[in-house]
């Protein structure tokens, strides 16, 4: 479920029979859960909107679901083939690294 620019994820609670949630991009705690299919994506949507009322009462800036900036740690051969390689396509590091990244999830069974 996609609402505002954050996604969630949900499972069925066989014990509880209730489908719970919780928002899977963020680092901050986004939970939610519905007995139905249009319950939990109100639950969802409602949720999301409440995170936001929050921060904006507590004057916080609300968590963006990603910045587009992440660091990643390589064993040095791996790092050093991967700044060689950019450098003879004539790309930077980072524009290499994003290639690779956008071509691995063509064939990754993750949603869009």
């Amino acid at each position: 479920m996609k609402y505002k620019g954050y996604i969630g994820k949900a499972e069925y609670d066989e014990e509880a029979r209730v489908f719970a949630g919780e928002v899977i991009n963020t680092r901050s705690v986004i939970t939610f859960q519905g007995s139905s299919v249009d319950e939990l994506e109100k639950a969802f949507r409602e949720s999301v909107d409440d995170y936001l009322a929050w921060c904006a009462e507590d004057g916080v800036a609300p968590e963006k679901p990603y910045s587009g900036k992440f660091n990643v740690r390589f064993n040095p051969e791996l790092h050093q083939r991967a700044s060689v390689a950019a450098k003879v396509l004539g790309m930077s590091l980072n524009a290499f690294i994003s290639r690779a990244v956008a071509h691995e999830l063509e064939s990754a069974p993750v949603a869009r």
